[in-house]
């Protein structure tokens, strides 16, 4: 069986540059081993992207963390029996 081709469907983004910057980024795709100017725009700008949305990701994770611990402070509920118990026996353990 022939394995399906996928096509996947592009758009396009433009954008004016100055002649230096131009120059500057060809430049640095040259150096980089990159085939064109567009591969190395599109891999910069995806890295970047990556980046900040990872960076994002765990600020937001990082937040929730913190409301669910605070919750958990704040709003805790009594100890079971079991605790009670442990906490007794770890404070006669220390008073030894």
């Amino acid at each position: 069986m022939a394995a399906k081709e996928f096509k996947q469907e592009k758009a396009r983004f433009d954008t004016r540059l100055s002649k230096e910057q131009k120059m500057f980024f060809e430049r640095a795709a040259r150096l980089g081993g990159y085939r064109s100017l567009t591969d190395f725009v599109v891999m910069a700008v995806q890295e970047k992207a990556k980046e900040i949305i990872v960076e994002s990701e765990q600020i937001i994770a990082s937040k929730k963390d913190s409301e669910i611990f605070f919750e958990a402070i704040t709003n805790s509920s009594k100890p079971n029996q079991k605790l009670a118990e442990a906490a007794n026996d770890y404070k006669a353990l220390l008073s030894k």
